[in-house]
C-alpha cells in the first residue's frame, strides 16, 4: 500500500488524466445506455455502428497509449507494435473460432472452416486449449509478452538503440506479417479468422454485446492509463526518463539500462496485446494486414500528435486520427494518405510537443505570436517573405 500511495497522489494531481478517467467512465455508461434504453427515433440514440466504431477507437487508443510508454518515457521508437496488438488479435480470434463448433459452412465439430477447406486432419497443437476463455486470455497476455522478451532480451543486450532498433522492430513485425500469410501456418492464410458467432455464450451480433465490449474497452482504457501513470510516477518510471534523456549517464551511475528497457518493453507490449483482443471482437476480422508495418508507422503518427511523453495525449491523438481517417476516407478516399502525411508533417514542423503539449502553452497572450511563427515558417519554407498578419 505504500508503493501505490505516490502513484495516487500523481494520479489525482494529474488534471489531463483526470479528465481523460472522468470522460471513459462517463463513456462507459452513458454510451451503452443511449444505445439501448433510447427509442433509434429519438435525438439522442446511439446507434449500433456508432458503439463498434467508438470501441475500436478505444482499442486504438490503447495501443498508442502502449507505444507512448516506451517511446514517450524510455525512449525506444518501437515501428513494431502491430506486431504484439496482432498477436493478442490472433489468440482471441482463434478462441472465438473455437466457438463455431458445428455453426460453420462445413459443419466440423472441430476444425474451423478454412481447414476443412485446405484438407487438415486434425487440429493443430497450438489451437488446442483455446475453445477454453480462460486460456486465450493467457494467450492474449503470454504472447506478446512473451515476443517482447525475447526480442528485447537479445537487443538490449546487444545494446542496439535509436534508429537501428526501430528498423529492427519494423522487420519484426514484416516477417510475421509474411508468415502469417502462408496457409500452411494454420492461421487463415490471407483471409484470416472471421465469422464468429460468440463470446461467452454471448452473440456478438447483439447490441446488447457490442455495448458491453464497448465498455469493457472503455474500462480497459482507463485501467491501462492509470497503470502507465503509476509506473512513470515511481522510481522506476523517473529511471526510465533518465534513460531516455541520458542513457550512458545513467549506466555510468550503476543502473542496469538493459532490464529497465525490457521490463517496460514486455509490459507495453502486453497492453497491446490487450488492445487487440479487444478488437476482434468488435470488428468481426483478424488477417495478416494487421501486421503491416505501415499500422505500426501510424500508431507512431497517433502519439505524435496528441503529444509524446504526455500518455493522455496519446489517446487524444489516437482518437482524433482514427476520426480524421475514418472521415476522409469516406469522403475523400484517394487523399487520406496525403492528409496523413501533410498532418505528420505539420506536426513535426509546428507542433513538435503534439496538441496537450502545445495548446496549454498558447495562453492568450501567446496566441497571435504562435500563429505569427507558425505562419514564418511556412514562408520560409516556400521562399517567401515574412508574412504579416
Amino acid at each position: 500500500m505504500a508503493g501505490w500511495r505516490p502513484g495516487f497522489t500523481h494520479l489525482l494531481g494529474d488534471r489531463g488524466g483526470l479528465v481523460l478517467l472522468t470522460v471513459l467512465a462517463a463513456a462507459a455508461v452513458l454510451v451503452p445506455v443511449l444505445n439501448l434504453l433510447v427509442p433509434p427515433t429519438a435525438a439522442f440514440h446511439v446507434p449500433t455502428y456508432l458503439v463498434s466504431l467508438l470501441g475500436k477507437y478505444l482499442c486504438y487508443a490503447l495501443l498508442a497509449l502502449s507505444v507512448d510508454l516506451v517511446w514517450g518515457f524510455c525512449g525506444i521508437l518501437s515501428l513494431g507494435h502491430g506486431a504484439f496488438f496482432a498477436l493478442g488479435g490472433y489468440a482471441m480470434g482463434m478462441h472465438l473460432m473455437r466457438q463455431i463448433g458445428t455453426r460453420g459452412v462445413y459443419g466440423h465439430p472441430v476444425l474451423p472452416d478454412f481447414m476443412v477447406f485446405l484438407n487438415w486432419k486434425e487440429l493443430p497443437w497450438y489451437w488446442h486449449g483455446f475453445d477454453h476463455f480462460a486460456f486465450a486470455a493467457l494467450m492474449v497476455v503470454l504472447v506478446p509478452g512473451l515476443l517482447a522478451f525475447l526480442f528485447g532480451w537479445f537487443a538490449f543486450r546487444s545494446r542496439v538503440t535509436g534508429v537501428y532498433l526501430s528498423i529492427i522492430t519494423q522487420a519484426m513485425t514484416f516477417a510475421l506479417m509474411l508468415a502469417f500469410f502462408r496457409n500452411n501456418m494454420g492461421f487463415g492464410g490471407n483471409n484470416g479468422l472471421t465469422d464468429f458467432k460468440d463470446l461467452l455464450g454471448f452473440n456478438l451480433q447483439a447490441d446488447g454485446t457490442r455495448a458491453a465490449l464497448f465498455a469493457a474497452s472503455a474500462l480497459m482504457l482507463a485501467g491501462g492509463y492509470a497503470l502507465c501513470r503509476f509506473v512513470v510516477n515511481s522510481r522506476f518510471g523517473k529511471v526510465l526518463v533518465a534513460i531516455r534523456d541520458a542513457e550512458s549517464r545513467a549506466r555510468f551511475l550503476g543502473y542496469r539500462v538493459e532490464s529497465y528497457k525490457l521490463v517496460v518493453f514486455t509490459l507495453s507490449a502486453v497492453m497491446a496485446g490487450v488492445a487487440g483482443a479487444l478488437y476482434v471482437p468488435q470488428v468481426g476480422i483478424i488477417n495478416p494486414s494487421e501486421f503491416s508495418p505501415a499500422n505500426s508507422i501510424e500508431v507512431v503518427i497517433w502519439v505524435a500528435v496528441g503529444g509524446r511523453g504526455s500518455l493522455h495525449g496519446a489517446v487524444l491523438g489516437a482518437v482524433l486520427v482514427n476520426y480524421l481517417k475514418s472521415y476522409f476516407t469516406g469522403a475523400l478516399p484517394d487523399a487520406w494518405l496525403f492528409v496523413l502525411g501533410g498532418l505528420f508533417i505539420a506536426v513535426t514542423l509546428f507542433l513538435p510537443k503534439g496538441i496537450v503539449g502545445t495548446v496549454p502553452a498558447l495562453g492568450p497572450g501567446r496566441c497571435w505570436k504562435g500563429i505569427d511563427a507558425a505562419t514564418t515558417q511556412l514562408t520560409r519554407l516556400f521562399g517567401g517573405g515574412r508574412t504579416q498578419l
